[in-house]
């Protein structure tokens, strides 16, 4: 699968360097255009439909997330390109596809690009289509522990869990039960199942799932309407299910 793509660096000497490891190395890479600055990326990103935006972080007048933040309905993967590694956090919540560290690793643009490419290719087969997990049916009951004992619950009735601290929240259709236990717990008690880690918030019945909708990390649609963030990172195995 092509890529379009473009580079965001103020650094004349570093975009050359991307420019030709993407030329020698991701022949899927087509770059549209270069900018070396926030209001040049910004026409650049406006005047294209792009797969992939790699971002410098550190620029003049502004950084890397104050052009995101001026593209809250962004539909491109974004891999952030920077020499401080202080940044990685913040890159996480604005749904960084990959973070790569100057001077930058050949092995590691590889991985970056071929990760972007599968994601964009499961994105691309689920255009138009209805969406059918693997598992189309889920059977069995879990037990909800409760102050004064415990609850039962069909599995195939949970939506999905929420994480709140040290609880959870497990939403059912029109009803909501908060448990004094972490989202990983039920990650843990629901492996056997399909449901997926979407997000750090979130564990979703992916029987539940009526459409994905492309973004920052994506976002899935659940039966009762809920629209659940999907954080980069979870988004390859999310995409799984649906193949």
């Amino acid at each position: 699968m092509n890529l379009k793509a473009i580079l965001v660096e103020d650094e004349a000497n570093s975009r050359e360097i991307l420019r030709n490891y993407l030329a020698k190395y991701c022949a899927n890479v087509t770059l549209v255009g270069e900018a070396s600055t926030i209001k040049e990326g910004l026409e650049l990103i406006k005047d294209n439909d792009l797969d992939l935006v790699f971002l410098d972080v550190e620029m003049p007048f502004g950084n890397a997330f104050d052009l995101l933040d001026q593209l809250p309905n962004r539909t491109f993967e974004t891999v952030f390109v920077t020499a401080y590694n202080q940044y990685a956090m913040d890159a996480l919540n604005n749904h960084a596809a990959y973070y790569l560290m100057k001077p930058i690793s050949i092995d590691e643009l590889i991985n970056a690009v071929e990760y972007v490419t599968e994601i964009r290719q499961k994105e691309n087969a689920l255009i138009d289509r209805v969406l059918k997990p693997k598992l189309n049916s889920v059977d069995g009951k879990i037990t909800i522990p409760q102050q004064d004992g415990f609850q039962v619950l069909n599995v195939s009735d949970i939506l999905y869990c929420k994480a709140d601290d040290n609880y959870t929240e497990i939403h059912l259709e029109g009803k909501r039960i908060v448990v004094s236990k972490t989202l990983k717990y039920f990650e843990e008690a629901l492996s056997d199942f399909p449901f997926a880690r979407i997000h750090k918030s979130y564990l979703v019945n992916v029987n539940e799932v009526v459409k994905y909708v492309k973004g920052k990390g994506g976002s899935v649609i659940i039966s009762s309407g809920k629209e659940l963030l999907v954080s980069a990172s979870k988004k390859k195995d999310l995409l799984a299910y649906f193949e």
